[in-house]
Formats: structure tokens, sequence, C-alpha cells
């Protein structure tokens, strides 16, 4: 997967038009409360403008219904951020279309180190659908197509997929970020120094299922945790209580980890559990090893298992998680996920590698504010789970080869 890259092209007066992931979170008042994945595309930006590339950014933010302009999810606060973070550069932004004439002019009157950046592809119902002739008014808005936006590689969108195909016989390369995540996603999980081990949590056992065959017989061991837990737990005749199941997986979990015994890489399950009586800081608190009671959910791994966890995941060389241990947001239930990232941290420092796989994982890494003493942390949650899935991108497979 190695693809040419946005460093190894002369830009110089010429039109690139890259696809960012600027789908960043908004409060009520349309202010960004984490701007991480538009500080991540900076790398890239920075390396067109300072060569006199002119640059043109798009992206989707949210889920528009793609009939028309919708004020909430306009891409002005992330364009308006940018211009902050590019201090003496300028940055334009065209509101409305990101196709129409606006846009056009826009794009027409850009200098050497300038960058305008255009309303939310998803206004367009074409983006989602990968339409061509859509693509084709965006792909005449460049002389170079830059994919920097790793979080919707493995959708094949207008702008991801048909874009780019569309600029065939012109320079389509990935920029910074996306290279990036290849390598560590890709690179660093096919090569992994042994021990390997995968920390897997979240709720269903349905969204890991693709992760866990496609890790099985490459990693040593497999750390389950979160609510995925209890639909293996519950499949193997353990009581789990009120905690979340997923009944029409425990067939498929109960064969999983039938499949697993004496095989290669090993699937843990947690031992004992923290558990309430629903998900609330003040809900009454009890720990159970084995069985949980009637009335109790399962909303963390218990301290032993948590332990356990730890001390495999310090032998490890190479770590990939994807996936919390609990409830990380509502405290006490935050223990488990804490000390699974606390020994990322402490292996990492070892010199293992540590792949934190976006998401919910992300997200708890950075509330526990370890997320600089990790080797990568993802910017996309969906697009990682299907790396470590083993799937197959066409919009990276579409750039250029190095």
């Amino acid at each position: 997967m190695a693809k040419k890259t946005i460093e190894q092209v002369e830009v110089a007066s010429k039109r690139v038009l890259m696809r960012v992931d600027f789908n960043v979170p908004l409060d009520d008042a349309g202010y960004i409360t984490d701007d991480r994945r538009i500080r991540m595309a900076l790398p890239s930006i920075t390396s067109v403008i300072e060569r006199g590339g002119r640059l043109v950014l798009v992206s989707h933010l949210g889920r528009p219904k793609g009939e028309e302009y919708e004020p909430a999810f306009s891409l002005k606060p992330a364009a308006d951020r940018l211009a902050e973070l590019l201090p003496g550069v300028k940055v334009s932004f065209v509101g409305e279309d990101c196709v129409g004439q606006a846009a056009s002019e826009a794009v027409s009157a850009l200098g050497d180190g300038e960058v305008v950046v255009l309303e939310n592809l998803r206004f367009h119902k074409a983006e989602k659908k990968g339409e061509a002739e859509f693509a084709a008014r965006l792909a005449a808005f460049g002389d170079i197509y830059c994919n920097n936006a790793f979080g919707t590689a493995h959708r094949n969108d207008a702008s991801m997929l048909a874009v780019p195909q569309a600029m065939a016989g012109k320079p389509r390369v990935a920029g910074h970020l996306l290279e990036t995540e290849l390598k560590y996603l890709f690179e660093a999980i096919e090569q992994a120094r042994k021990p390997f081990m995968a920390v897997l949590g979240g709720a269903k056992v349905s969204d890991k299922l693709g992760a866990i065959r496609n890790l099985t017989g490459k990693v040593d061991a497999i750390l389950v945790g979160g609510a995925m837990a209890y639909t293996f737990l519950k499949a193997k005749g353990v009581e789990v209580g009120s905690s979340l199941v997923q009944e029409d997986m425990l067939q498929e979990a109960e064969a999983m980890a039938r499949d697993a015994e004496g095989g290669p890489t090993q699937l843990l399950l947690p031992v004992d559990h923290a558990c309430g009586r629903e998900v609330s800081s003040t809900t009454p608190f009890a720990e159970y090893v084995g069985a949980i009671a009637d009335g109790w959910m399962g909303l963390d791994i218990g301290t032993r298992t948590a332990a356990a966890y730890a001390n495999l995941i310090a032998t490890a060389q190479t770590i990939v998680w994807n996936g919390p241990m609990g409830v990380f947001e509502t405290p006490p239930f935050d223990v488990g996920t804490r000390v699974v990232a606390e020994a990322i941290v402490e292996a990492t420092g070892h010199g293992a590698v540590s792949i934190i796989g976006g998401g919910d994982s992300a997200a708890a890494i950075e509330a526990f504010g370890l997320n600089e003493r990790v080797s990568h942390v993802s910017t996309g949650g969906g697009a990682s789970l299907e790396m470590l899935e083993g799937g197959h991108f066409d919009s990276v497979a579409v750039l250029d080869e190095r």
C-alpha cells in the first residue's frame, strides 16, 4: 500500500483538490468542541501552501438530508477554525453549494499559497451515491487530487472514488494523514512484532465480528471487554444478569469461543465485573466474580480482569485497541478502560507499537490525557475497524503507486 504522497508532486501554481475529513463535533451554538481532525490535516495543507500550491478543500460534516443547504451542517465553523490555525494565510469559504457558480469563481480566483474551503459535500445526495456527473464537476476544480481523509476511506462516496477516477491522468496522491494511517493500520499490523495483542471492546459482538475473524491466527491474544463480552459469556453458559446481550449473536459467539480453544490465538473474557443497576454515576455499585445476579448489569471489567489484561499488555510488542472496556464516560465504570489505556502507554514506553483504533477508543485515551503517549491514534473509527477486518479500500487503491 505504498502510495505516492502530496510531498512527492510539484504543486507550485497548481490547484490541489484535497479531500479532508472536517467532520468535527459542534455544540448547539455551532462552535467546534474538538478540532483534532482539522489539526491532523495541517501537515499536508501547509505542505501545499508553503510550496505555492492553490488549495481547494472539500469535506462532509454530519448527516444532512442531501436535498438542500442546511445551516446546522455548514462547514463554515471548520473553515473559520482553519483560518485561525493558519495565521497569515488567505483562507476563503464558499457557502451554499460546493459545485455552484460561486465555488467555481472562488477556485478560479485562487492565488499561490491560498486556500478555499467549499461547502458540505453531503448537501448533495450525489456525494453519498457516488454519482459521476457530480464528481466531474468537483474534479474540474483540481490539477492534482489528494486524499487526506482516512475517516471516510472505507466509503465509495463521490469525493473519495469517482472524483479521482474522473481525474485519471492527473496526479492522485495520499496526504500525510492518510499515509500515516495506512502505515500503522496496514503495515504495522501485517508486519507486527510479537507478542501481538488485540484489545477489543464496545457494545456489540456483531460490530467486531469481522475484526475477530481476521485477527484470529495473527495475534497472540484477543482481550475482550465492554458489553460485547456478555454475549460471549452468556453463550458459554455464564449468568450475566441484566447485562446487554445480543441474543441473535449467541450461536456465533459460542462458535468463535469454541474455535479459539487450543488455537494460536487466545480469546480472553472478563472473569469479574463492575456492575450497576443502571448506567448512571449514582447507581448502586457491586463487583461480581463469575456470574452476575439478576437486576445487575456489567458496566466495566472488574479489578482482576483489568490487572490480568494489563499484565498481558505489558508483554506485548504490538498492541491494537478498538473499543472501551466499559462505560468509560460514567465513573466509576471508567476504571477498566483507564487501566488498559495506562498499560498500553507503559508498554509503548518500553518499545511496543500501539495503535488506537479511533472512535470511542480515541475518545477514551484523549479523555485520560494519554493520547500523546501512544504510537498512533486513528482519526477514523469505522475505517480503522474495516482495516482490522482486512477490508479493501477502493478509494486508496485508485491512488498512484509510489
